[in-house]
């Protein structure tokens, strides 16, 4: 392999502890010997104090955070409004009294006090403003924090004429989004994802009977309570039930303030498939046919015992509509859109059986099931499984795929194909050796001796791949794209 004009950038992002979220801490709802809950009990504490000792503990509590938190007090009336209901009807509290209880009910939370890696790039919604040969771009990263529990944070910056990315100062504040339901649910899609999930019993197929082709949570419910009525034991009801709630939980809407900047912004795990993380997001920037663009994610969410690939959408990066992706195609890890319709269908690179590339197509951005084989490992550095790094990316010569391979000693490296315009299922170049290697400063950290990216994006005649290292800490490097591609063509 030719000795391809690779530069890696100084700059280096790593986890910083003091990046905080205020979250929502209920304790235990276990019963307690004296035989109330210990959210109950402590509530029952905290109405025992004196006025004076409330004003008093409130202050302290304000004078400490208030400035590690945006809108700190609307914060804590939305945690003690949490709780409320268990202080039982007319219950009449000061001001202060609720706004403590609030506090005794959050904690910070450091979102990337373990890692920080793993991320990918995209241009931003606003290209306006900016000197020739600039262009503006978003990040997003996987952050984990205490119990390994990732979310997903972003960075904005704007890369120069020579592919240098100045970052923007980040935000002082990190803000959680406010999540809603989704306003309609698709019939086919819902239907499809409980046989999935081994629910496509004769109890979900008659709430499901019951539903118009998209209906809203509250039609669900009402289907739900139909079914209740009936008389069945509570034995048999229960786990359908469960999975139909548990899967309508999982598609849902989150919001951020519109005057939080993109860096205060954390996608934190909300969906019961995601409670312990949100892994490894693909962000691409998808045009379609009309010119209109929409950023669609695809990331994995984690519960602590399976895993469900999932979808994000977004126009602006401040509302993000998060849904299920469903189908016998859409069933593991690394799943990444290209960045536009190919010959009339949706194109997703996948790794169905968690070794091999593999390539789907689809009609429907939520819905796969056609799937074949595209690569297999067959190089050293790569024979214990290769995957995608991230969307597609559209050049003259073929879309680019950046791939990671692990190999002995289970060490990452990221490496590059190069698939036909017109017909994606064809390979038309590879490289013989890995493009970017751990070397010597990237292969301590959280976890030892892996390079991975979840996209990369073109800047004129530069490829700009941000890249995490060892799970401790994010670097950039740029690689002359018309080299490359000349590369990939001759080791074909």
């Amino acid at each position: 392999m030719a000795e391809l004009n690779i530069t890696r950038s100084r700059q280096r992002l790593l986890p910083d502890p003091r990046r905080v979220l205020a979250r929502p801490y209920l304790p235990g709802e276990e019963i307690i010997l004296s035989g109330g809950s210990r959210s109950s009990l402590l509530l029952g504490r905290i109405l025992g104090l004196t006025e004076s000792e409330v004003t008093a503990q409130l202050a302290s509590v304000m004078r400490e955070f208030t400035t590690r938190h945006r809108a700190f007090g609307a914060l804590l009336d939305r945690h003690f409004n949490l709780v409320a209901h268990n202080l039982g009807p007319g219950a009449q509290l000061s001001v202060d009294r609720c706004r403590l209880i609030g506090a005794y009910f959050t904690h910070e939370y450091a979102v990337e006090a373990a890692a920080l890696f793993n991320p990918s790039i995209v241009p931003a919604p606003d290209q306006t403003g900016l000197a020739p040969g600039e262009q503006r771009v978003i990040m997003s990263l996987r952050a984990v924090g205490e119990g390994h529990i990732s979310s997903i944070e972003f960075r904005s910056g704007t890369l120069d004429a020579d592919g240098e990315l100045r970052l923007d100062p980040s935000g002082p504040y990190l803000v959680g989004g406010q999540r809603t339901p989704s306003a309609t649910y698709s019939k086919h899609h819902f239907g499809t994802k409980l046989g999935e999930l081994d629910a496509g019993n004769a109890l979900s197929a008659s709430v499901m009977l019951r539903l118009p082709e998209h209906f809203t949570l509250t039609e669900l419910e009402a289907s739900i309570a139909e079914l209740e009525t009936n008389g069945l034991p509570p034995a048999i009801l229960f786990e359908t039930i469960k999975i139909i709630r548990v899967l309508a939980a999982s598609s849902y809407v989150t919001a951020f303030p519109a005057t939080s900047t993109i860096s205060e912004r954390v996608i934190f795990p909300a969906g019961p498939n995601e409670t312990r993380g949100m892994e490894d997001a693909r962000f691409v920037r998808f045009t379609h046919d009309d010119g209109i663009s929409t950023y669609y994610a695809t990331y994995t969410a984690y519960d602590g015992f399976g895993i469900l690939p999932q979808l994000i959408e977004t126009s602006d990066f401040v509302t993000f509509t998060i849904s299920t992706l469903n189908g016998a195609a859409a069933q593991n890890k690394g799943m990444a859109l290209f960045p536009r319709l190919i010959n009339g269908k949706h194109m997703m690179l996948s790794r169905k059986d968690r070794e091999n590339l593999h390539l789907a197509t689809s009609t429907d951005v939520h819905y796969w099931n056609d799937v074949v084989e595209l690569h297999k490992p067959s190089k050293a550095w790569e024979l214990l499984q290769i995957g995608n790094c991230g969307s597609p990316i559209e050049t003259p010569e073929g879309w680019l795929v950046l791939t990671h391979g692990v190999g002995p000693m289970r060490r990452y490296c990221i490496s590059a194909l190069l698939l036909d315009l017109d017909d994606p299922r064809r390979v038309i170049g590879r490289l013989r050796a890995p493009l970017l290697e751990p070397d010597a400063s990237e292969r301590e950290g959280y976890v030892p001796n892996v390079l991975y990216t979840c996209g990369a994006l073109v800047h004129g005649s530069r490829l700009v791949v941000p890249y995490g290292f060892s799970d401790a800490g994010i670097a950039i490097a740029t690689i002359a794209l018309p080299e490359l591609l000349t590369e990939l063509r001759d080791a074909a």
